[in-house]
């Protein structure tokens, strides 16, 4: 990413203190992180009084708190700390949204001439992505670009990205056909059987992790064509997991494309401005077995 004009984290050392300016975007992916997710030194000082209007969390201690180590040298007094990123686990303990961060704060100085002030910028690895789609008359998935107009190159993401998947399948030689993805399982392991696994698409159609919170995961409306579906998924990955990577291993099947959507054929999102589930075609009552998880089988 290229880095913001705005540093995400802003410090001036002042003459017996300084204070630390923290985004609320600190990753600049536009999720945004909470004043109580913050803290500064090893002492875990928390911040200022946060005031919800305002895009920035800010930090003011005196040199020697928070668990500040000086170093002096013969030209300068260094003062060091960190701030702290460690991100609140979501609803499911199994899902992690957001990777802790540490940030090291300096302040030099200079035992000769003027004070001067600067702030290390964070570095955080993203962890990557690798894709399997089972074939079956000739099924794809693929990782597509921001704007779905062509295969994304790369398959590495940060938390707090989108992941954007298209499924199609190829229809010469048949009627037409309708496109819909049953289930999309996440593993740390290539086998799909393997634990940790989370079913983030389950129940014949129901875009589960649509229903977390915090989450911007949806069927994609409208559909290319009726044999192409569409989703993104928030990027994550499975708690206490030291590997970057992720498989996704999804079963999709084929309807006739005149039969009309119903409770076993759907692709459903959940609104959360309506607090109701969505199909991306038919009406609201086929989903409602996503929340049940009584959701029949074709007769």
């Amino acid at each position: 990413r290229a880095l913001s004009p705005r540093p995400a984290v802003a410090v001036r050392c002042q003459e017996g203190q300084l204070a630390v300016t923290v985004s609320k975007d600190l990753f600049g992916t536009g999720r945004l992180v909470r004043a109580a997710e913050l803290s500064l030194g090893t002492a875990s000082c928390p911040p200022l009084s946060p005031n919800p209007a305002q895009a920035f969390v800010t930090f003011v201690a005196a040199l020697h708190e928070c668990g500040s180590t000086l170093q002096v040298t013969p030209d300068s007094l260094i003062y060091r700390t960190a701030l702290f990123y460690k991100p609140t686990r979501s609803g499911n303990p199994l899902i992690v949204r957001a990777t802790p961060a540490e940030v090291p704060i300096e302040c030099h100085y200079p035992r000769r001439s003027n004070v001067s002030s600067g702030a290390v910028h964070p570095t955080w690895a993203p962890f990557r992505s690798t894709v399997a789609a089972e074939e079956r008359l000739r099924f794809s998935l693929r990782l597509m670009d921001d704007e779905w107009s062509k295969e994304r190159l790369s398959n590495g993401f940060q938390l707090g990205d989108s992941l954007r998947l298209q499924a199609d399948v190829t229809s010469e030689g048949h009627i037409p056909l309708r496109l819909f993805v049953d289930q999309c399982v996440a593993t740390a392991a290539p086998d799909r059987g393997s634990f940790p696994r989370y079913a983030f698409i389950d129940r014949r159609g129901c875009l589960l992790d649509s229903r977390a919170e915090d989450t911007s995961s949806a069927f994609v409306s409208p559909r290319p064509r009726p044999e192409s579906l569409r989703f993104q998924v928030d990027a994550f990955k499975f708690a206490g997991d030291v590997g970057n990577l992720l498989y996704i291993n999804c079963h999709l099947r084929v309807s006739p494309a005149a039969e009309a959507p119903n409770p076993w054929n759907k692709a459903c999102s959940f609104s959360k401005a309506s607090g109701l589930w969505a199909p991306l075609e038919g009406t609201a009552a086929i989903c409602s077995c996503c929340d049940t998880g009584s959701c029949p089988s074709p007769g």
